[in-house]
């Protein structure tokens, strides 16, 4: 797949509507701007496409609602393997902001993730901030995980197609960015409640891809790693993505953004976690905090497996904006396989 460009110049979608707003409060250029009258606007930088385009051989994708009350969905992807498939269920990245299942870059990734790894993928179309300030990701994650415990136990008819592939005893968590945020805090929520809340699922492990999280004080990386032009994340996108998503008035040492806050460590020992599987990108700003993290948790006895990709930054599997995208992609996709293999 061709790149996708982050240059804001091939989205000059400035309309009438926009200027009856007014005053601009927030903008990360070519992705949202956030009015004062509370107006959000979204140019279609990323294209939305159908869950039917493009599969690769043998994989079927169809949209699924869970709940029709807060529109929350996703986009289910089956490879027509032999016996029952392990199952992801993965949270697209955004900064919490923008981003959707439907979007052309994810719907490619996770339908060639879920052909070569093997395995059904459970893509999750959560609500997004700031008309929808988290917890409400971390709540529709937590409700979609629901929603597959609910269809396994009533054998469903309706979702047969994809549950009759699905080995249930063989969940994982997973997610980029904010997704990846979002994996890991529903991971750790589950981790203090009775293990039973989930059977008959079974987690066995998250994936956590260039996971988002930040802080007050900021890392090496942040402040020294230098982004290409229309980099997917910047240091100043990313403090404008958590001041669209924490909840008014909370800093960036939060413990949805900072899991490492002092307040957060000692929660974090009693937790029961799965194996976590940590993508690290060499170019990333995120670089040193998810080897904090990484850190931290091996630390606490907990089983952490950390790889990182040399020569290519954040989103590299998604948006291809490196040289070596494709090559690195296609390591990621065997490394999680293994991984899966492996619980």
């Amino acid at each position: 797949m061709a790149a996708i460009s982050l240059d804001p110049r091939h989205n000059l979608q400035a309309t009438k509507k926009s200027s009856q707003h007014g005053v601009v409060l927030e903008e990360i250029e070519g992705l949202i701007r956030v009015h004062k009258d509370g107006y959000v606007e979204r140019p279609p930088m990323i294209p939305s496409v159908p869950s039917t385009l493009a599969l690769p051989p043998g994989v079927v994708a169809k949209d699924v609602v869970i709940d029709k009350f807060t529109n929350l969905w996703a986009r289910i992807y089956v490879p027509n393997h032999p016996g029952n498939l392990p199952v992801i269920v993965y949270f697209h990245g955004g900064g919490f902001c923008v981003g959707s299942a439907a979007w052309s870059c994810y719907h490619e990734f996770l339908a060639k993730l879920a052909s070569q790894a093997s395995c059904v993928i459970i893509s999750v179309n959560y609500r997004l901030a700031p008309e929808s300030r988290l917890p409400a990701a971390y709540d529709d994650g937590f409700k979609a995980l629901m929603w597959v415990k609910q269809e396994a136990l009533n054998e469903s008819s309706e979702q047969k197609w994809w549950l009759s592939k699905s080995n249930l005893s063989s969940l994982f968590i997973g997610g980029d960015s904010a997704g990846a945020n979002i994996a890991y805090n529903v991971t750790t929520q589950l981790g203090s409640c009775d293990p039973s809340i989930l059977r008959p699922l079974s987690l066995k492990g998250t994936v956590l891809i260039q996971p988002f999280f930040g802080g007050e004080a900021r890392t090496r990386s942040e402040k020294c790693t230098t982004q290409p032009p229309y980099s997917a994340l910047t240091l100043s996108n990313s403090d404008a993505y958590w001041r669209l998503s924490l909840p008014l008035g909370a800093s960036r040492d939060h413990p949805w953004c900072n899991p490492l806050a002092n307040s957060s460590m000692a929660k974090l020992r009693d937790l029961r976690l799965p194996s976590m599987m940590v993508c690290v990108s060499e170019l990333d700003i995120l670089k040193d905090r998810n080897f904090e993290l990484c850190n931290a948790l091996s630390s606490m006895g907990k089983r952490v497996e950390t790889t990182m990709y040399k020569g290519v930054g954040h989103a590299f599997q998604v948006l291809h904006n490196y040289q070596l995208s494709y090559s690195r992609t296609q390591e990621l996709i065997s490394h999680v396989k293994a991984f899966m293999i492996k619980q």
